[in-house]
């Protein structure tokens, strides 16, 4: 991988070969993604390089005459080739050759960046594990173009009788792979253990933020939770999972968490690696997909986020769809269109933007109201002499009406069915309430 310093200064082409069976519009956006993935890695994209082939060439991924027209185009300069598709070692390596420059393919790019961004152990760990994924079978095939040369002495440099340099580092990485997972795992357990603490000691009601890279979940999040994600305009800006409550609280208290971005062939092996981050949404009782209504292409986000939610198994989770960034659709006139749009085409969404603090106080209501449908409602009855226990009764129930006589207070309170229950057995004088 090249070290993020070397990065900054160097000028990338864009390249992509268009099959007959992907449209046009397809094909743009992939490159519009691809280009803002370059621009993640501080690259400076100079040039866009395509050709429609039936299919890619199995020795250079371009045909023969386009690898030399791409040849003089990197000799105008040019430093790296990042190619919109994941291809072989030797169509790598071969490009490599005849264009005269480095050459990353989409899946080494994301790599890149989940490996730049991630921060804590867990997704270090989950990074490395893709990574060495990503590489193995690409030794492999390396081993196979290196030829005999390859080939080892038995019983030298900690290797068994025969075994080659090559099937050495593999057994490495094998190894290595093994080694991480084991401490993935352990650390799953160990949250595992801490949320079910959390969900007994506290009954708290969990959401998770959901959608494609850049949708504006970040933002979001820091306007729902009052917390300080980090917001930047670049995919995948954020890999860490955040987890902040819902501000300002309700009842019951509700978790928001923000989930990594998901994007277009998204490699299989970050899916599989970053299951832990993504398995909050599986754990939420209600998902906000997040969608960019100013990309023309938001349809494809969502098809992507759903493809992805469908991979991990959270397809029977509700949701709340959110359309993003509606204040960059262009005037005023132009953002009702596309709001007087988009509620036709979806008629339960949310259009709003997340640096409006109306909007926001908006997408509070109806997540606060989604978890209010299963409270009951009660009246309990403190008397005069037990007003230690109003805290208790305020931090376990939202307080609907008080109402004072000569022996002590009325409370109408409003809470989780067992709660409610367990208050009511201490300070219940009239029958339990009705479901709200």
């Amino acid at each position: 991988m090249i070290r993020q310093a070397e990065q900054k200064s160097k000028r990338a082409i864009v390249a992509a070969v268009q099959k007959p069976s992907v449209t046009d519009l397809e094909f743009d956006a992939s490159l519009a993604e691809l280009r803002q993935l370059a621009k993640t890695l501080g690259f400076q994209v100079v040039e866009t390089f395509t050709q429609k082939r039936a299919g890619f060439d199995s020795a250079g991924y371009f045909g023969l005459g386009k690898r030399k027209e791409l040849s003089e185009i990197v000799q105008g300069g040019a430093d790296i080739i990042l190619v919109d598709h994941e291809i072989s070692p030797s169509q790598a390596h071969n490009l490599e050759k005849e264009a005269g420059c480095e050459v990353m393919d989409r899946t080494m790019v994301i790599l890149e960046i989940f490996h730049r961004h991630a921060r804590s152990r867990a997704a270090r760990a989950q990074v490395e594990i893709a990574r060495l994924g990503y590489m193995a079978p690409r030794m492999r095939e390396a081993a196979k173009l290196a030829g005999p040369k390859d080939r080892a002495r038995s019983g030298t440099g900690g290797r068994s009788g025969g075994e080659s340099h090559g099937e050495l580092d593999r057994r490495k990485i094998r190894d290595r792979m093994s080694e991480l997972q084991k401490e993935l795992d352990a650390m799953a357990g160990e949250r595992k253990t801490q949320r079910a603490r959390r969900q007994e000691r506290q009954g708290l009601a969990r959401v998770a933020l959901v959608g494609y890279t850049n949708a504006g979940k970040s933002t979001l999040m820091r306007a729902l939770t009052g917390s300080q994600a980090l917001v930047a305009d670049k995919l995948f800006a954020t890999l860490d999972t955040t987890v902040r409550a819902l501000q300002p609280e309700s009842i019951p208290r509700v978790l928001v968490s923000d989930t990594v971005g998901f994007i277009k062939n998204l490699p299989h092996a970050l899916v599989v690696s970053f299951k832990s981050t993504l398995d909050e949404a599986l754990e939420a009782s209600l998902l906000v997909h997040i969608v960019d209504a100013s990309d023309p292409g938001f349809e494809r986000q969502l098809a992507v986020t759903q493809e992805v939610l469908d991979e991990i198994g959270a397809e029977g989770v509700p949701r709340l769809l959110v359309f993003n960034k509606i204040d960059r659709a262009g005037d005023a006139s132009a953002q009702r269109e596309l709001e007087t749009s988009l509620r036709a085409r979806y008629p339960q969404c949310m259009v709003l933007s997340a640096r409006s603090e109306a909007d926001v106080a908006r997408l509070h209501e109806q997540i606060v109201a989604f978890f209010q449908r299963g409270l009951v409602e009660a009246e309990l009855f403190l008397p005069w002499g037990a007003q230690k226990a109003r805290s208790e009764i305020f931090e376990s129930c939202q307080v609907l009406e008080e109402r004072a006589d000569g022996e002590g207070a009325l409370l109408r309170v409003r809470g989780e069915p067992e709660a409610v229950k367990r208050l009511q057995k201490q300070f219940g004088r009239i029958e339990s309430g009705r479901p709200v």
